[in-house]
């Protein structure tokens, strides 16, 4: 496992209890390199959305938690933050929100000419996802095909 993904999953068995809690859900968490900071990222959500507040809260109480734990070795910046609007679906879970609802899927390389598609989420395993596209035949997508894939914006 990198130090990344040990960084990253420590940070959520630290975090699970504080969302629970809350009754919060801890959508993901990321250690990245920006400009020339890392930053360790934790994405909550609720139902209804999450506030401001709410990030304060969960923010507060883990910043404690890393500075007793102290496993991150360089320095860093730690963020709580809404997950947004237009999160990728990573894990089995957001695939589960989301059934009935309808995606945008952009692929690595064209299919029938096209990268982008739109329909509803009809079923997924852990190695593909099917939609229904409003005016066609289902279609299904390997993962590994799969560039982006989120719920599709209607504005």
């Amino acid at each position: 496992m990198s130090k990344k993904e040990t960084y990253e999953q420590r940070t959520e068995e630290l975090l699970l209890p504080i969302m629970e809690e809350n009754n919060f859900e801890l959508v993901d968490v990321e250690y990245v390199k920006e400009g020339g900071n890392w930053y360790l990222r934790a994405y909550i959500d609720k139902e209804g959305g999450i506030t401001v507040d709410d990030c304060e809260v969960v923010s507060r109480r883990m910043s404690d938690l890393l500075d007793e734990a102290d496993y991150i070795e360089e320095s860093y910046i730690f963020e709580v933050s809404s997950p947004g609007l237009g999160r990728p679906l990573k894990k089995e879970k957001d695939y589960a929100r989301s059934m009935g609802k309808e995606l945008e899927i952009r692929t690595y390389r064209a299919i029938n000419k096209e990268k982008e598609f739109y329909g509803i989420l009809t079923a997924y395993d852990e190695n593909t996802v099917t939609i229904q596209p409003e005016d066609g035949e289902e279609m299904i997508f390997n993962k590994s095909d799969i560039a982006l894939i989120r719920l599709a914006f209607d504005f």
